[in-house]
């Protein structure tokens, strides 16, 4: 055989895996929680005839040590872009090549070389956003493009206010807030940071997950969290309105990846080039109210996502807004240290 019949062959192969119908058996999905359109889910499965599980985690963190760990059964994780070099470096995923998948044609330009997997060789996007400000108007009319909402908060929200629990999109926004800049050695500043976040730590409410219910109920009047939780919320009601830290957020994107001990791998690989489908894209988008990364999914987004003011960033805020870099190992445990101190 030639090598260009060989090629031709393998690519061929490659498109029977990643997009045939006819895939059986199971499929574990380890991804963060609320995060999972069941419709996406059930229509995956009634297409491929495979049995999907979904496990959720709460942080990049615990998602990390829970592979890490090994005996973990999953086939599929769902890193934050800041994470997923981690992952790569540690050998914990599997090359599955999405980049060469037939539908990889519909993954919009932006997010095709992207630093933390250039080219796309393990990854596949999932949904993409921010951290930003959630506040009950009717509690409080102020300003609420700033991260003193939460830092700093004003009489009307103090004991009212939930903050995400992640480390780094909480560090992120602090040390910004102080005049840092992202993975920061400065000690004197670390130290700034952690008083803060001390100082501030005692006027909160709770550091949790439940925004979607508890910020439209009123149980919170002020969140630091992510836009399309919040979007959900003002859904539900409508005093909710969402703010831009100027000082400075954090963009994230996560995205769908193989884990290298996979045991289910032709059905992870189904699932991926499946979810870079439009349609299938914004089904994802229209569970969670997050942008997704696929080219034409915007079509099939539900009117209430179509100008949202927490999906469009104001061009007065846009330059705020940044992609955190991986942090040296070093820097990491200077802030995992902090993070430590303020959970005590």
């Amino acid at each position: 055989m030639t090598l260009k019949s060989t090629t031709l062959a393998a690519a061929l192969a490659l498109l029977v895996s990643a997009g045939a119908a006819s895939a059986e058996g199971q499929l574990n999905i380890y991804n963060w929680g609320d995060y999972t359109s069941p419709e996406l889910i059930k229509k995956f499965e009634e297409t491929h005839k495979v049995k999907v599980t979904v496990t959720d985690y709460d942080s990049n963190d615990t998602a990390l040590a829970k592979i890490r760990a090994g005996g973990h059964g999953f086939d599929i994780v769902v890193p934050s872009a800041n994470y997923l070099p981690i992952w790569i470096k540690e050998g914990l995923l599997l090359e599955a090549r999405p980049d060469q998948m037939p539908n990889f044609k519909n993954v919009d330009e932006r997010w095709v070389n992207v630093a933390w997997d250039p080219g796309r060789h393990y990854s596949v996007p999932w949904q993409w956003g921010l951290s930003g400000i959630g506040v009950n108007t009717k509690v409080y009319g102020g300003d609420i493009n700033t991260s003193a909402i939460f830092l700093d908060p004003p009489k009307e929200l103090v004991g009212k206010i939930n903050v995400e629990p992640e480390m780094n999109d909480v560090l992120f926004a602090t040390i910004r807030y102080l005049g840092g800049e992202w993975c920061t050695t400065d000690k004197a500043l670390l130290k700034q940071v952690r008083d803060k976040l001390l100082e501030a730590k005692p006027k909160w409410l709770a550091m949790d997950y439940s925004v979607t219910e508890k910020l439209p109920s009123g149980d919170y009047a002020g969140v630091y969290y992510w836009n399309g939780a919040i979007l959900r919320a003002r859904l539900k009601n409508p005093d909710v309105a969402f703010g831009y830290p100027k000082e400075g957020y954090p963009l994230f994107m996560d995205s769908v990846t193989i884990l290298k001990d996979a045991k289910n791998v032709e059905n992870a690989k189904a699932f991926m080039n499946f979810i870079m489908e439009p349609e299938n894209a914004a089904m994802i988008s229209a569970f969670a109210k997050y942008a997704n990364g696929i080219k034409g999914s915007e079509a099939f987004f539900p009117a209430d996502m179509k100008g949202a003011p927490e999906l469009n960033v104001p061009a007065e805020f846009e330059k705020a807004g940044q992609f955190l870099e991986t942090c040296s190992p070093e820097v990491s445990q200077l802030y995992a240290r902090i993070w430590t101190d303020i959970n005590k």
